[in-house]
C-alpha cells in the first residue's frame, strides 16, 4: 500500500473583503496517498484555487492541520514554506510562468539554484530532464522561439527538476489547442508512471477524466471524492483518431 503524502484536517480559509468575511474553504479533509493521480475540479468560486494554494504552501489556512509527507506544515514561516515549495513540490501553471530573457536550460535550472546546486550540476540535470520531455534540441531557445506546447514542457521540465514529491498542476492545457494538450496529458501521464503523485486542477471535464480520482468542490466544501472507473488515456485520443 502506497504511503500518506498529504493530510488535510478540517482545513478552513477565510478572507476579508472590507467588513465582510468569505468563508473559501469550510472544513476540508482529505487524504491523498503517494503516487495518486488526482483531480480537483469544481465551478469558479467554488475553492479549488484555494485549496491548490494551501496544497502547494503557496498559502497558509486559517484553521485545520496540514501533513506534508509527514511534517505539519500548517504553521511555518514564510521562509520555510519556501523551503518546502522548493523541494517537494512541482509547479505547472496554465501561463507557464516562464522567464521571458532565459533559455529553455537557464528557466529549468533556477528551482536548482535556489537548492544551491553547483553550476555544473544544475546543467548536467537540467539538460537530462529537457531530454526527458522531449527538448533536448531546443535547450538554447528562449520562450518566445517555443510553441505554445514547447513553453509547457519546458514548465514541466523545471518541475521535475528537483524530484519533487507532488506535481501541482494548475489548468496546465488551459492555453492549449487540443492537439497540444494531448501531448501533455501524456507527460503528465508519464510523470505518474514513474512514480509521482500528480494533482490537477481544472474546470475541464475531459482533463479530469485523466485522473484516476476526482474530488469536486462546491462552495468551499467537498461535494464528492471518488475514484474514476473510466480513466481516460493519450492512447484513446490515438485509437480514436
Amino acid at each position: 500500500m502506497e504511503k500518506e503524502i498529504i493530510r488535510l484536517d478540517k482545513i478552513v480559509k477565510n478572507y476579508r473583503i472590507g467588513t465582510v468575511i468569505v468563508e473559501a474553504l469550510r472544513s476540508i479533509s482529505l487524504v491523498m496517498l503517494k503516487n495518486e493521480f488526482v483531480a480537483i475540479m469544481g465551478p469558479s468560486g467554488s475553492g479549488k484555487s484555494t485549496l491548490m494554494n494551501i496544497i502547494g504552501c503557496l498559502d497558509t489556512a486559517t484553521s485545520g492541520s496540514y501533513f506534508l509527507n509527514g511534517q505539519d506544515v500548517s504553521r511555518l514561516d514564510d521562509n520555510h514554506l519556501a523551503e518546502i515549495r522548493n523541494r517537494e513540490i512541482g509547479f505547472v501553471f496554465q501561463t507557464f510562468n516562464l522567464l521571458p530573457r532565459s533559455t529553455a536550460l537557464e528557466n529549468v535550472m533556477l528551482p536548482l539554484i535556489y537548492s544551491g546546486v553547483t553550476k555544473a550540476k544544475r546543467i548536467e540535470r537540467a539538460t537530462a530532464v529537457l531530454e526527458e520531455v522531449k527538448l533536448s534540441d531546443r535547450i538554447t531557445h528562449k520562450p518566445n522561439e517555443l510553441s505554445g506546447g514547447q513553453r509547457q514542457r519546458v514548465a514541466m521540465a523545471r518541475a521535475l527538476v528537483n524530484n519533487p514529491a507532488i506535481i501541482l498542476a494548475d489548468e496546465p492545457t488551459g492555453n492549449l489547442d487540443s492537439k497540444t494538450s494531448i501531448e501533455i496529458l501524456g507527460l503528465l501521464e508519464e510523470i505518474h508512471r514513474m512514480g509521482n503523485t500528480v494533482i490537477v486542477v481544472t474546470h475541464e471535464e475531459d482533463i479530469a477524466l485523466h485522473a484516476h480520482r476526482i474530488i469536486r468542490l462546491m462552495d468551499g466544501e467537498i461535494a464528492s471524492d471518488e475514484i474514476n472507473p473510466n480513466i481516460k488515456t493519450v492512447a484513446d485520443y490515438q485509437l480514436t483518431t
